[in-house]
């Protein structure tokens, strides 16, 4: 591990970090709930403006799909404007999106989803590269974990609170209410921005984690020569490596998201109401699992919280299988698991990057093919359990993405420690 040096830039890193954190946390609130939203009211939406079933899937379909497509976009926008203008971006194209959502017939309601996720794939790629220039090395996996919890609990928040209010207000005003949430971060974001002191980037100094075990080391200046190629080679492999493993963790979790309730439904006999509040705890859990990241870091070498995340996730389709009946207990853990993985992959994104750029390449890469992925997991797991008539086929589905998780990340994780030694 890294240690830091007291420099000014550093206590001005530090003085900022809570503005940060409770920026962060804003962003994260909007990027996962527009998408949940319309789910729980999906069949009154459908039922007022004669939404046809594939529409309504693309309702859910359609951002996952942008976040792979307009990453390289994403990844410009921040290069040219800078990380505060690509917030801002972001969020006011969520509050719009939300808006436009919310006004019309079906090709309104798919333009403003489409706007959202475009939206939401630039505060994808932003969010790691903020952590990586703001956040000091001993708590970049604290801030991911922030992070990666405000998430879910947007999700959460959205998937309890669309239903009551589309039947207080309807289902349009139930829509656009959650783009307060969005013009909240919007107006403390326009304030940060405004406060942010100079255009450089201000991450605190590092040197080699030599250092911190005791040798002699001469403090590094404000700025560093160019690396070595092999070092940046290795970091390359690494964000491949990342890019692997998210791969596994984007597909599991949305194919777990996508037919969990219905599994639940089919293999214990529950109704589709208590099926999905079964499965919520799916989404619940993932706190859990985003705090447990950086509390292990913090006392094990890195792959071991890599490890053990893997560990939980393959738990998940292997209980389902030989024991199904335990399902709230392989949810919880399931749960743990899927926020463990993306808390794991985006610390060690912001870790091994060595700038605001290569951040961001990173990021765009690991998002942008690891999205795609997750494009196709619910269908083909969907198309498994009409060809086999079963569940069997889809949660070996689900197995394998786990295990394509564990062994990407337990090798990034291996050689992002190897870099540093």
């Amino acid at each position: 591990m890294e240690k830091e040096l007291p420099t000014n830039s550093h206590r001005s890193v530090r003085n900022r970090l809570p503005w940060i954190v409770v920026g962060v946390v804003l962003v994260a609130l909007s990027l996962r709930g527009p998408i949940i939203a319309p789910t729980p009211i999906i069949t009154s939406i459908q039922a007022d403006i004669g939404l046809s079933s594939v529409a309504a899937g693309l309702l859910t379909g359609l951002p996952v799909l942008l976040f792979a497509l307009f990453t390289p976009a994403a990844s410009a926008v921040i290069r040219r404007a800078g990380p505060e203008a690509a917030v801002l971006l972001c969020l006011a194209g969520v509050l719009v999106g939300t808006v436009i959502r919310s006004l019309g017939s079906t090709p309104v309601v798919l333009v403003g989803t489409v706007i959202i996720g475009a939206a939401i794939a630039v505060g994808n790629i932003v969010v790691p590269v903020i952590i990586r220039r703001d956040v000091s090395w001993r708590r970049v996996s604290v801030v991911t974990a922030a992070y990666t919890a405000a998430l879910n609990v947007g999700s959460m928040i959205t998937a309890l609170g669309t239903a009551p209010l589309a039947a207080a207000v309807g289902w349009r005003w139930a829509l656009a209410i959650w783009g307060l949430l969005a013009l909240a971060g919007l107006v403390y974001w326009f304030g940060l921005a405004r406060r942010r002191p100079g255009a450089t980037e201000t991450a605190p100094a590092r040197v080699p984690e030599a250092a911190q075990e005791g040798e002699q080391t001469r403090p590094s200046g404000p700025t560093t020569p160019p690396a070595p190629s092999r070092e940046t080679s290795r970091v390359r492999r690494i964000g491949w490596l990342l890019t692997f493993a998210f791969c596994g963790q984007a597909m599991a979790y949305y194919s777990v998201t996508a037919w969990l309730p219905t599994l639940l439904a089919d293999t214990r006999g529950l109704s589709l109401a208590t099926s999905g509040a079964s499965a919520s705890l799916f989404q619940i859990a993932a706190v859990i699992g985003a705090f447990g990241v950086p509390l292990l870091t913090a006392r094990t070498p890195v792959w071991v919280p890599v490890a053990a995340i893997g560990a939980l996730w393959i738990t998940l389709p292997i209980g389902l299988l030989v024991a199904p009946g335990w399902y709230i207990g392989w949810s919880i853990i399931g749960g743990a698991a899927q926020g463990g993985g993306f808390t794991a992959i985006f610390s060690i994104v912001a870790r091994t990057a060595r700038s605001s750029a290569e951040a961001a390449t990173m990021s765009a890469r690991t998002q942008g093919i690891g999205y795609l992925a997750a494009t196709v997991g619910p269908p083909l797991a969907g198309g498994l359990n009409t060809a086999t008539g079963g569940w069997t086929a889809p949660l070996l589905l689900v197995l394998a993405a786990t295990l394509v998780f564990t062994l990407g990340g337990i090798l990034a994780a291996v050689s992002a420690r190897a870099g540093r030694g």
